[in-house]
C-alpha cells in the first residue's frame, strides 16, 4: 500500500512539474475528502435554503420542482466540461491556467487575466454570499427562539456575517491535513440532513399545510411579474447557486493525491448526488409548504424555509433543526475559504493580482497560504458592506457568484474547440461527446449570464435594481484598466502563468510531452510558439 501511495505521490509531483510547477502543498488530500469540498461547498440544503426566496416569487412549487430538474442536467453539461480540463492539467489556477494554454498567442494573456480575474472575484462572492446566507440563518434562529418576535437589522446582521468570515479564516489557516480530515465530516452531515428532511418534513407536516400532488408538482405562482416562461427561468439562480462552485476541487488539485483522477469525478459526482437529493429535497418542501406563498415570503423569521419547518415541527422542532442547517453552511463557508484562497495564491504565484508578492507566500509553520486566506476574508467583507445599499445589493452577491463563475467557465471550455491547440485528454475523457457537451454548456452559461443582469421585477427604480452588473462589471472594468495602464498595465508584463519548476521558463503550454527538443527548451510544452523576447522581459 505504501509503494502504490508513493507511486502516485510521484506521479502528481510529475505531471505538476509538467505543467511547469514545483510541489509547495502537502498532498493530503484524499479522492473522497477532494469529492467532499466540492459536496460541502454545495451544502445542499442550506444552500436552498439561502435562495428559497428566488424561486418561490417565480413559479412557486412547479418552479422549485422541474426548475431545479431541468437546471441540474445543464450544470451537469458544465461540470464535465470542466472535469475533462481539470482531469488533463490538474493545478490550482485551474481555470485561467487552461485557458492561457488553449488560446491562441494573440489573445491568451488577455483572455487568462479576464478569467483570472473573474474566478477571483466569483469565489470571494460565493464565500461572501454562502457567509451572508448562515448569518441570516443564525438570525433567523433567534427570531424562532424568540417566538418571531425579533427581526435582525442590517447592521446586526452584517456583525454576525463579519465574525463568521474571520472565524472561517483562523480555520482555513490550517494545515492541510486538518482541513482535509474535515471535509469526510462535511460529507456525512450534508448527506444525512438532506436525508432527515426528505424523510421527517412529510411526515411531521400538519394536513392543512400538506399539498396534492397536482399543485405542488403542477400549480405555477408568478408573483414578480415578468412573463411565465421568464419567471420559470428565474428561478433557475436556486440551483444555479446551490450546485455552483465545484471548481473548488480544481483548485486543490496540487493538495490532492492521484489528483488526475480524483478531480474530475470530485466534480461531476458531486453534481450528479446534488442534483438528485435536491430533487428530492425540492419535491418535500412543495408537499409540505401549504398555499400561502406571500406569508411564507413575509414571514417575520426571515427565511421561507425556515418558516416551512416551524409550520410542521413547531418552535422546539424547527431549532433543533435548523441547528443543523447553520452548522452545515458555515462548513460551507470554511470550505469555500479554503478553495477561494488556493485560486488566489495561484494567480498570485503568477503575479497577476495586487501585492502579488505579499499574497504569494506560504507560512513556515502550517505550510498553507495564509496570507491569501486573509485577502479572501477581507474583500468578502467588504462585499457584505452592500448589504447597507438594500436587499437587492446584497442579493447581487448571490447573482454574481454565479455569473462571474460562469464568465471564468466558459473561456477555457470555448477555448479548447475554438483556437488550435494540442489538447491532450487526461484519464476522465467524453470522447466525441465533447464537443456537443461543451456547447451546450457555454451556451447555457452565456444565456444565464444575460438572464441574471435583468432585474427581480419588469417595474423597478434605483432601489430595487439589480447591482449585479454594477458590482461585476465594476470589478472587470477595473481589471482591465490595470491590465492596460500605460508603462505599469499587466499588457507590459503579464506573460501567464509563470514556471517556477525546473529551468523551465517558457509560456504555458498544453502538450506535456517535454521529451521532443523543443520540449526539452520548455518544460510545459508548447503546442504555439512563445516568443523568446517576451519570456526574456518577464524572467
Amino acid at each position: 500500500m505504501e509503494k502504490r501511495q508513493d507511486a502516485i505521490a510521484q506521479a502528481d509531483e510529475a505531471l505538476l512539474a509538467q505543467l511547469g510547477y514545483k510541489q509547495e502543498f502537502k498532498r493530503a488530500f484524499t479522492p473522497l475528502e477532494v469529492f467532499g469540498i466540492a459536496f460541502s461547498i454545495i451544502g445542499l440544503l442550506p444552500s436552498i435554503a439561502s435562495v428559497l426566496f428566488y424561486a418561490i416569487p417565480n413559479g412557486g412549487p412547479a418552479a422549485m420542482v422541474w426548475g431545479w430538474a431541468v437546471a441540474s442536467l445543464f450544470i451537469l453539461c458544465v461540470g464535465m466540461s470542466m472535469a475533462e480540463l481539470g482531469s488533463a492539467a490538474p493545478t490550482s489556477g485551474g481555470l485561467y491556467f487552461w485557458t492561457h494554454s488553449l488560446s491562441s498567442p494573440r489573445c491568451r494573456n488577455l483572455l487568462a487575466w479576464i478569467v483570472g480575474y473573474a474566478n477571483t472575484i466569483g469565489s470571494i462572492a460565493s464565500v461572501a454570499s454562502i457567509d451572508w446566507g448562515c448569518a441570516v440563518q443564525i438570525t433567523a434562529a433567534a427570531s424562532i427562539g424568540s417566538g418571531q418576535h425579533y427581526m435582525a437589522t442590517n447592521a446586526q446582521t452584517f456583525g454576525v456575517f463579519t465574525a463568521i468570515v474571520l472565524t472561517h479564516a483562523i480555520i482555513c489557516c490550517l494545515g492541510t491535513a486538518v482541513l482535509a480530515r474535515m471535509q469526510t465530516v462535511f460529507v456525512a452531515l450534508n448527506i444525512l440532513l438532506c436525508l432527515a428532511v426528505i424523510i421527517a418534513l412529510p411526515a411531521a407536516t400538519p394536513a392543512e399545510f400538506k399539498n396534492s400532488a397536482s399543485y405542488a408538482l403542477g400549480n405555477f405562482t408568478n408573483l414578480n411579474g415578468w412573463p411565465d416562461g421568464y419567471a420559470f427561468i428565474l428561478s433557475f439562480l436556486a440551483p444555479l447557486w446551490t450546485i455552483c462552485s465545484f471548481d473548488s476541487s480544481v483548485h486543490i488539485s496540487e493538495e490532492a493525491s492521484n489528483a488526475a483522477t480524483a478531480v474530475p469525478w470530485a466534480i461531476v459526482s458531486a453534481i450528479g448526488i446534488a442534483g438528485v437529493l435536491g430533487w428530492a429535497i425540492n419535491v418535500s418542501l412543495a408537499f409540505c409548504m401549504g398555499t400561502d406563498l406571500n406569508n411564507l415570503l413575509d414571514s417575520p423569521i426571515g427565511q421561507p424555509m425556515a418558516q416551512i419547518f416551524f409550520n410542521s415541527f413547531g418552535q422546539n422542532g424547527t431549532l433543533a433543526l435548523w441547528a443543523f442547517v447553520v452548522i452545515v453552511q458555515y462548513m460551507m463557508g470554511s470550505s469555500m475559504v479554503l478553495a477561494a484562497s488556493r485560486q488566489s495564491f495561484a494567480f498570485a504565484r503568477d503575479g497577476a493580482l495586487p501585492f502579488s508578492g505579499w499574497l504569494y507566500r506560504m507560512n513556515g509553520f502550517t505550510k498553507t497560504p495564509v496570507n491569501t486566506v486573509w485577502f479572501v476574508a477581507v474583500f468578502a467583507i467588504a462585499l457584505g458592506l452592500l448589504s447597507f445599499a438594500g436587499t437587492q445589493a446584497i442579493d447581487a452577491i448571490f447573482a454574481i457568484s454565479v455569473t462571474a463563475l460562469y464568465i471564468a467557465y466558459a473561456i477555457p471550455i470555448t477555448a479548447r474547440f475554438v483556437f488550435k491547440n494540442d489538447f491532450k485528454p487526461g484519464p476522465f475523457s467524453l470522447g466525441v461527446m465533447s464537443l456537443p457537451v461543451a456547447v451546450i454548456s457555454v451556451s447555457y452559461m452565456c444565456f444565464m449570464d444575460i438572464v441574471f443582469f435583468f432585474p427581480t421585477t419588469p417595474q423597478t427604480d434605483v432601489a430595487d435594481m439589480n447591482y449585479t452588473v454594477v458590482v461585476l462589471g465594476g470589478v472587470m472594468a477595473l481589471s482591465l484598466v490595470w491590465y492596460y495602464f500605460p508603462k505599469y498595465g499587466g499588457v507590459h508584463w503579464f506573460t501567464g502563468p509563470v514556471a517556477n519548476v525546473g529551468a523551465s521558463e517558457g509560456g504555458v503550454a498544453w502538450d506535456r510531452d517535454s521529451s521532443t527538443e523543443e520540449g526539452s527548451q520548455n518544460q510545459k510544452g508548447t503546442p504555439v510558439d512563445v516568443g523568446t523576447e517576451e519570456i526574456s522581459e518577464k524572467s
